[in-house]
């Protein structure tokens, strides 16, 4: 049995990086920073990759510093490196699925009754 699984709860790094393809196809790209516990250690920054729907609703409402929560698995982009020759790979996280949990304007707002203490 193996098994690869990820899943990641963080702040988007930047605007998402979206591509359409004439097949109809779109894919989106993403940074996403993960804090660690100890405050003073520096995050860790990860690629996401999205495809179709998933991708469709990060171009729509993913920004610079949004919180999302992503699942899904890891792979390894290879490629050639143009100056040296040299192969070179990154770890990316393919994500099955979004989860759009706020934004740094929400987290920085004082909390107010929005009637979610009902659902809890």
């Amino acid at each position: 049995m193996s098994l690869n699984h990820v899943t990641l709860v963080g702040r988007v790094g930047g605007d998402p990086d979206v591509k359409y393809f004439e097949s109809g196809s779109v894919v989106c790209n993403l940074r996403l920073a993960v804090n660690r516990m100890r405050r003073d250690d520096p995050p860790d920054w990860f690629s996401l990759e999205l495809w179709g729907k998933q991708a469709e609703v990060a171009a729509n409402y993913v920004r610079k510093g949004s919180l999302i929560g992503v699942s899904g698995s890891l792979k390894f982009d290879y490629w050639s490196d143009r100056t040296t020759g040299i192969r070179r790979s990154k770890p990316v996280v393919r994500v099955d699925r979004l989860e759009l949990l706020g934004s740094k304007r929400d987290n920085e707002a004082p909390m107010s009754n929005s009637g979610y203490d009902d659902e809890f």
